[in-house]
């Protein structure tokens, strides 16, 4: 992981817990106290965060949200958008794709929009910018809309055995080689019901989470099908999840 990529990530970990000591660095990342220490210092200089007696904490400050407007902002984007790419590649005519929520998930659909592709997706944002291209073969997965991720929920457990793909493709806040960890747990349990229901699971994440342990174990890496992500992923991760059968895909 570059230093870039760490940065990103420490930023991301911020969001989610508001406080981390240098300890929670240097396990989360396998760095040495005077890197995690370097870390955040340059993320405190350019004002990133807030250093503090053993560590950092937050900055308030407005969340920069990415929309199908300016998509091409977001972190990560051109590693992003290679990810889709090769996501899309997968797809044979006629066959169908569950996608799930995210930036990366948006991209994707955005390549297979004209595509002869069943998409199947509670993620408004993409079902609304497929709808208005006019893509054949929209399928929107009910339920109640919960706003701050933007998709649909459904609390009925059968909902889920409605809708099979050939493909499930989806991405998180870490990947080990114990398997893909989410933060959202609702987000993560409505993706857990339909785990039965799709072909083959691929799991589309940058290279700054791979390695990373965030939230709720989504699924142990022996149900992951395709890990699509970037050159420089942790190599020693990598290894690891090619070792339990994993097809993995380094853009």
């Amino acid at each position: 992981m570059t230093e870039a990529q760490r940065h990103s990530a420490i930023l991301e970990l911020l969001q989610q817990k508001r406080y981390i000591t240098v300890n929670s660095l240097i396990e989360a990342y396998d760095i040495s106290p005077a890197t995690a220490r370097r870390d955040i210092n340059k993320l405190n200089d350019s004002k990133k965060l807030r250093k503090v007696r053993n560590g950092a904490e937050a900055i308030t400050q407005e969340k920069a949200v990415w929309s199908p407007f300016n998509i091409n902002h977001v972190s990560n984007h051109d590693e992003k958008v290679r990810i889709a790419q090769a996501a899309a590649s997968l797809i044979a005519p006629g066959e169908s794709a569950v996608i799930n929520c995210g930036s990366t998930a948006f991209l994707l659909g955005q390549e297979l929009c004209g595509q002869d592709v069943q998409v199947i997706t509670n993620f408004f944002p993409l079902a609304n910018y497929l709808i208005e291209e006019e893509h054949d073969g929209v399928v929107i997965i009910g339920g109640q809309y919960n706003k701050t991720q933007s998709i649909t929920l459904a609390p009925q457990d059968e909902v889920s055995s409605l809708y099979a793909g050939h493909w499930m493709f989806t991405s998180g806040k870490g990947l080990t080689a114990d398997g893909l960890y989410k933060m959202d747990m609702l987000t993560a349990m409505a993706e857990q019901k339909m785990l039965d229901h799709v072909g083959k699971l691929v799991v589309l994440t940058d290279s700054s989470k791979v390695g990373q342990r965030a939230g709720m174990l989504f699924c142990h890496a022996t149900k992951i099908h395709t890990l699509i992500t970037g050159k420089d992923a942790n190599p020693e991760v990598i290894t690891q999840l090619k070792d339990t059968g994993i097809n993995v895909m380094l853009v």
